[in-house]
Parts: structure tokens; C-alpha cells; sequence
């Protein structure tokens, strides 16, 4: 039926149902003039693993998802410091790799940028996304997520680390021939106040044979660190510090 036939039936303005037909349409991302744009949960099209893996981590540790009005797609934001723009710069490219059909932004904030891409298609792909702080809900990954971070495990930890990680330089002292003296020695830190982030981290450490211990400060056990020599250097070998 045209639209106006419809307007009649329905005894509405005929701009309303236009209206109805393009958020219906927009919905699908099937509006006029513009391509499908296919997504690889709902189209079976093809998904880059090794880079999802990566903005999986990003997106658990710094990322969002918004939707400022109906009439526009949802975007994800991931927000990165200035400080880091090799970061910025691997973030922008893994958006690009997983979103093919969609431009990628940067959105300067003080000290930092928020790294942007829309799609309707987010939700599909980062189903964790809900209302509220992500440690006050249940993240965990469904199965085809978990398939990927199980192929791309140090891909998965270089997205958390390189949102909620760094690597520092830690010190002591010990006595060397009766002399107390100085003793640096390099450490990962993952700090995350969801549980389950936390053990998402810690799992895929584990798959990958690194050792990490639980660091408390005060009463908050928000910290996953790894300092033994020989996780340090795996964590080296596949993270690095951030640039």
C-alpha cells in the first residue's frame, strides 16, 4: 500500500507512517540508498578473529556502547590516551578490520580520544553490552567468543592490557655481602573491578602459561600481577609496554 493509503486506514498524518518506514528500515540498515552492510552474526559474513580478539579486550577494559538517539546507529567508543597513540592507532585499525563497511573516527577529548565507530551491528558482536557499569553486571562470553579468545588468546590479552594494563618497574632491596642494595625487577599489572573481567584475564593467562598472582590493595582485590622472569619475558615477547 502507498503511504498515504495508509495514513487514511489508520487516520494518522502520512508523514508518521514515513516516519515508521524509516526506522523500521533503518533497523535492518536497509535504507534507500545506502548497501546492507553485512554482519558476521546475523549474515554469516566474514569476521577478522585476530583483530576482534584485540577490540574484545579493548572493548572490556575502556569501550562502550551508546545510542544517543533512535534515529541514529549505536557507536562504540574506545577511549584512549594521548599518551599512547601507537594504541590509538592499533585500536582505529582493529575497528577497521572488524567493521569493513564503516568508517572509523577519533573524537579528541582533554588528554585523551575517544576512538568511534557506528554500526548496528554492535550489539551482535559485543553481546555484554547492558545498562549500567560493566562490574556491576555479568560479563561472561558466549560461546563463539570464547571459540575466538581460544585461537587468539595473546590477542585477547594485548586488548586488556593495553585498556586496563601497563607495565612498571618495580623495586626492593636485599643484602648482598652484608650490603642492603637495590633490586629492580619489571611487572604486569591488569587492574578491573569486575570479577569477571578479572577472571577472564586470568584464565587466558593461564591458557597461555604465564603465572600471575592476585594483588590486594587494602581490602580490594582489583589487581592481577605477573613478575615472575619467565612471564614477564612471554608478556614481553607479545604485549610490550604501551607506545
Amino acid at each position: 500500500m502507498k503511504n498515504a493509503d495508509v495514513a487514511r486506514e489508520l487516520n494518522v498524518p502520512v508523514g508518521t507512517v514515513g516516519y515508521w518506514l524509516h526506522v523500521e528500515r533503518a533497523k535492518h540498515d536497509a535504507l534507500p540508498g545506502r548497501p546492507k552492510r553485512p554482519c558476521p552474526r546475523c549474515d554469516n559474513a566474514p569476521l577478522d578473529e585476530s583483530a576482534y580478539a584485540y577490540l574484545l579486550g579493548l572493548y572490556l577494559g575502556d569501550g562502550h556502547i551508546i545510542r544517543y538517539s533512535r534515529h541514529r546507529a549505536p557507536s562504540l567508543m574506545v577511549t584512549c590516551a594521548e599518551a599512547w597513540p601507537g594504541l590509538m592507532t592499533e585500536c582505529e585499525e582493529a575497528m577497521a578490520a572488524v567493521f569493513p563497511h564503516n568508517s572509523v573516527s577519533r573524537m579528541r577529548r582533554t588528554g585523551c580520544s575517544n576512538v568511534k565507530v557506528y554500526s548496528n551491528h554492535l550489539w551482535c558482536l559485543f553481546p555484554q553490552h547492558g545498562r549500567g557499569k560493566k562490574h556491576e553486571r555479568l560479563i561472561e562470553l558466549s560461546d563463539w567468543q570464547q571459540r575466538i579468545v581460544d585461537a587468539y588468546p595473546w590477542r585477547f590479552l594485548r586488548g586488556l592490557f593495553h585498556s586496563d594494563g601497563c607495565r612498571v618497574t618495580n623495586w626492593t632491596t636485599r643484602l648482598v655481602g652484608g650490603e642492603r642494595k637495590r633490586y629492580e625487577y619489571p611487572r604486569y599489572l591488569f587492574t578491573n573491578k569486575s570479577d569477571d573481567i578479572r577472571k577472564l584475564c586470568s584464565d587466558t593467562l593461564t591458557q597461555v602459561g604465564v603465572a600471575w598472582t592476585t594483588l590486594a590493595r587494602g581490602s580490594d582485590p582489583f589487581h592481577i600481577s605477573v613478575a615472575r622472569r619467565a612471564s614477564v619475558a612471554l608478556m614481553d615477547a607479545h604485549i610490550g609496554p604501551k607506545c
